[in-house]
């Protein structure tokens, strides 16, 4: 175990005593900051393109005016700072040994997006134990300044690590493709969720599909299914097209949307960020199991608009 969970604990503590603290003296903002909304990005099987709508997903929301931060959940086999050209000096391995902060390990990518690299070729991330990737979590609630949205760009396949990341989203964002194993895959994320974890919403996004007939397709296969066999809803959140320019942009190690954002890669990435934006506030979480931001989850605007209060 990494030897800085219990300095974890103990800066969550001393951060919720100076939480309180700044409630006493009235110094919150008078316009309270709305909850966090983290969203996770999951595909079931490698392959999918998932890291590549996590980053674009990312960066058209910061490019519309939204603080967005990604995080990169693959540990061990971290490919969002290479997708984005990035070179960070430090990863998660570091949070949680105790060498730095959440807020020091964030990269600043185009257009304001933060990024929170994890290691790559790093034996040891891809080992952490629930407790550690619980930890992860966790270091969330001492951002000083949150994000008004969390991306959490997950690894592939089913495990412990995914399915907890998942779990601890508001939203679950499912990116799939015209692969039989790609459904299959799905299919049994969504299983896994929803039975261990009682994830009941899920949004669907084809990926590099030829045209809306296509996308449509895929998501009612999907569907069909999960409502035969699961209590699940499924909702169709978009497509995104097969286009040359998101290659050259991938190639080029920058997002489509900033390279060229007059694609049709491109639009359908700010179409997704669009819906995205009208979902509304994500719902206190009313679970027991570990939440990013849970400690939003305790507050609430204060009737006379001068701060928070339990």
């Amino acid at each position: 175990m990494f030897p800085a969970l219990a300095a974890l604990r103990a800066r969550d503590a001393h951060a919720s005593e100076h939480l309180r603290g700044d409630q006493a003296m009235g110094l919150s903002s008078t316009v309270p900051r709305p909850r966090t909304r983290a969203i996770t990005i999951a595909g079931g099987k490698g392959g999918v393109g998932k890291s590549t709508v996590a980053v674009n997903l990312g960066m058209a929301l910061s490019m519309a005016g939204h603080e967005t931060m990604l995080l990169d959940a693959d540990m061990g086999l971290a490919n969002v700072d290479v997708l984005l050209g990035l070179t960070p000096s430090r990863h998660i391995g570091h949070l949680l040994d105790g060498s730095c902060t959440l807020d020091e390990l964030a990269v600043t990518a185009p257009h304001g997006l933060k990024i929170i690299p994890a290691g790559s070729g790093a034996r040891r991330l891809a080992q952490l134990s629930n407790g550690e990737h619980a930890a992860v979590i966790r270091a969330f609630d001492e951002l000083v300044r949150p994000p008004q949205y969390l991306l959490v760009d997950t690894a592939a396949g089913v495990s412990d690590s995914v399915a907890m990341f998942a779990a601890a989203a508001d939203d679950v964002i499912l990116v799939v493709c015209d692969e039989p194993a790609s459904l299959t895959d799905a299919y049994a994320l969504i299983k896994v969720l929803s039975r261990d974890f009682g994830v009941r919403r899920y949004r669907v996004v084809a990926n590099m599909v030829r045209h809306a007939g296509e996308a449509k397709h895929l998501y009612e296969k999907l569907s069909r299914v999960s409502d035969r066999f699961l209590d699940v809803a499924l909702d169709f959140m978009g497509m995104i097209p097969h286009d040359e320019y998101l290659r050259r942009a991938i190639r080029r190690q920058c997002a489509v949307v900033d390279a060229a954002p007059g694609s049709r890669s491109a639009q359908g990435f700010k179409q997704l960020a669009g819906a995205v934006d009208t979902w509304g506030e994500p719902e206190y979480p009313n679970h027991d199991r570990i939440a990013f931001f849970g400690g939003q989850a305790a507050l609430e605007p204060s009737l006379a608009g001068d701060g928070w209060a339990r």
